[in-house]
């Protein structure tokens, strides 16, 4: 995000750098088409969808945010947001996909760039949403590209969740906010000195360390997706060791400052 874009003029040109006109759906067949794409994007059971019609319709009615990104072929993603408490001038973005056939266009920034700005023309200052923090590639995309921070470390927040996405895995998530008054991208990270507190070993297992120091590295795997399929033992390692020191972190009051393309978040302890 250019500092010297308005948010409106700034979502106008990812969206075109994307190749995708985002908008706000209110129409049935629309609303139909994002629990189309997002079904066949989670794989769910059928028993037990990501969302429904019926919900969008009633949501889109009561003034709350579902967005649809499409090209040429029809709709490529979506995004689903609906307010917080008033006084809090806050959002939740609750779910947004991408079907996997338009990967690698910078869609999801897209639709975020597009509900920052429908969000701020509203006088609202902050989104929130949750994330799998063993996926590096969303960490990186939530901290390093829009600048959000993690808030809060939720283990096994949505419980079993029957989907091709999350397994048999615990939902373990990092509440994450974006003040939306905040211009431009956060500055790059400096880890110097810093200690490791979780560390990957060469065959990609988790290792704990000493959390000792003000600022501390905290690694995730690689690709946590693939090792749910090739080694699912080793990916529930990751999952209770990232619980362990991340989560106990934050609950000890430390704050995530950033996350950087190597893998690492970097966590900051105002004890130390």
């Amino acid at each position: 995000m250019s500092d010297l874009l308005s948010p409106a003029t700034a979502a106008d040109a990812a969206a075109r750098a994307a190749g995708v006109e985002v908008r706000v759906l209110t129409e049935l067949a629309e609303l139909h088409d994002v629990c189309r794409l997002f079904d066949t994007i989670w794989q769910s059971d059928p028993a037990d969808p990501p969302v429904t019609r019926d919900l969008l319709r009633a949501m889109t009615k009561a003034g709350n945010y579902v967005a649809g990104a499409f090209d040429a072929t029809g709709m490529v993603g979506a995004c689903i947001a609906f307010f917080g408490p008033p006084g809090r001038r806050e959002m939740h973005s609750h779910i947004a996909g991408v079907s996997r056939a338009a990967h690698g266009r910078s869609i999801g920034y897209a639709l975020k760039l597009h509900q920052r700005a429908w969000a701020l023309d509203l006088g609202v200052h902050t989104i929130s949403w949750t994330y799998d923090p063993l996926v590096s590639r969303n960490a990186y995309f939530n901290m390093a590209k829009l600048g959000g921070l993690p808030v809060q470390y939720l283990p096994h927040f949505y419980g079993a969740m029957s989907d091709g996405i999350n397994g048999a895995d615990d939902t373990d998530r990092l509440l994450l906010r974006w003040d939306l008054t905040v211009p431009g991208r956060p500055q790059p990270l400096s880890l110097a000195g810093a200690a490791v507190a979780l560390d990957r070993t060469p065959g990609g297992e988790p290792v704990i360390g000493p959390a000792d120091g003000r600022t501390l590295l905290v690694a995730v795997p690689t690709d946590i997706e693939s090792l749910r399929r090739t080694d699912p033992a080793c990916a529930r390692r990751w999952r209770i060791a990232v619980r362990d020191v991340l989560g106990s972190l934050i609950d000890g009051g430390a704050r995530v400052t950033g996350f950087d393309r190597a893998g690492w978040y970097v966590v900051e302890r105002a004890d130390a």
